[in-house]
């Protein structure tokens, strides 16, 4: 695939942005950060009346057909705006599960759900820092699943998840309904991204893969969400680097502005290049989803993107001043987005692990 977006891709980012920048605002965002158990409503609504939800999936089950790179301009765009729902990317991650490895029953039972939001889908693989555990804490027996998993995204809302549990001393990838599963709040510095430690007792779950194969595909979801979270990432920091290049034309300090510094100007100029770095590795991990090296791009994209987020995200603050810690101003959004999104789907360590672990796999 080219590093450029075709035509149809540009309308895509064009028409998304103009939508989210429209619709979305600081003002309602900023109190979601202290309130538990709530997300921007306002930012799904529009996800399912776009066809957000829908774009990546099969057509049968009444989706768009369309792939990664779609999607993830979407996501870029939400990126941009700090959209206050993570489910477009749990939900997303949910649904290819099912595609990928479930049954002709269970995608025909829960895809037209996923795909028009009415169903909220999660991923719930991490126990504390290991983003996939060699040896899970649930178990699962006879179609049910018990145990605990902690700070799981959007697990107040969604309504089925897609777990890695311990089967009899192998592992087993499966779809549980959320129904009747006990869900916790967790208080984090992004409340918007919904976290709960969710407590399965003898909860309905269906399976999806078991062995060797359900660890490779739980690997492939988080490689997948991944690549959509990284491109959330890049719209993040370009929105960062814009709002530092912005007030450094117009902020004067000792009669000039103060983007006529070098130590501004550089630090501008670096993030620039985080940035572009960042976009390319994204559009070329979501064109290669299903070549060989999906994963070692997915890896490439994320790191990149984590990088590039965290740093203007810091940089766009230290450019600002003592505005830049205002609650007003807003900036915190990005930063405590950057933060929450850096350990979702495993955090820079997990993702290196995964990167050298295929880098020599491809060399051998």
């Amino acid at each position: 695939m080219s590093i450029l977006y075709d035509e149809g891709q540009q309308a895509i980012a064009t028409e998304s942005r103009r939508i989210l920048e429209a619709r979305m605002s600081k003002d309602a965002l900023l109190p979601l950060l202290e309130t538990t158990g709530q997300y921007h409503s306002g930012f799904w609504d529009t996800a399912k009346e776009q066809g957000w939800t829908a774009l990546a999936l099969p057509e049968e089950y009444g989706g768009l057909a369309l792939g990664l790179v779609e999607l993830g301009l979407i996501a870029h765009q939400a990126g941009r705006t700090v959209s206050g729902a993570p489910f477009l990317i749990s939900s997303f991650g949910a649904a290819k599960a099912i595609e990928l490895y479930g049954s002709n029953r269970q995608k025909a039972r829960w895809l037209p759900g996923l795909a028009s939001g009415e169903i909220i889908g999660t991923v719930a693989f991490a126990e504390g820092p290991d983003a996939l555990p060699t040896r899970s804490q649930l178990t699962f027996t006879d179609d049910r699943i018990d145990g605990t998993m902690t700070g799981v995204t959007g697990g107040l809302a969604a309504d089925i998840a897609i777990v890695l549990a311990n089967g009899s001393g192998v592992a087993v990838l499966a779809v549980a309904e959320l129904g009747n599963v006990q869900s916790t709040a967790v208080q984090s510095f992004d409340n918007s991204r919904c976290y709960a430690n969710l407590t399965f007792a003898n909860a309905p779950a269906e399976l999806l893969a078991s062995g060797t194969p359900a660890r490779d595909a739980a690997l492939h979801i988080l490689a997948l969400q991944a690549v959509i979270t990284a491109h959330e990432q890049t719209g993040g920091a370009e929105a960062m680097m814009e709002a530092a290049r912005d007030y450094a034309l117009t902020r004067r300090a000792f009669g000039q502005v103060i983007g006529a510094f070098q130590s501004v100007k550089h630090r501008i100029a670096e993030l620039y290049g985080f940035v572009e770095l960042a976009r390319a590795n994204c559009i070329h991990a979501a064109s290669r989803d299903g070549a060989a090296d999906f994963i070692t791009a997915a890896a490439a994209a994320r790191l990149s993107a984590t990088e590039a987020y965290d740093t203007a995200a810091r940089d766009a603050i230290q450019i600002h001043g003592g505005i830049g810690v205002t609650w007003e101003a807003g900036l915190h959004l990005h930063m405590r987005r950057a933060r929450s999104l850096a350990i979702e789907q495993g955090n820079s360590l997990f993702w290196e692990d995964v990167l050298v672990d295929h880098l020599l796999g491809e060399i051998a």
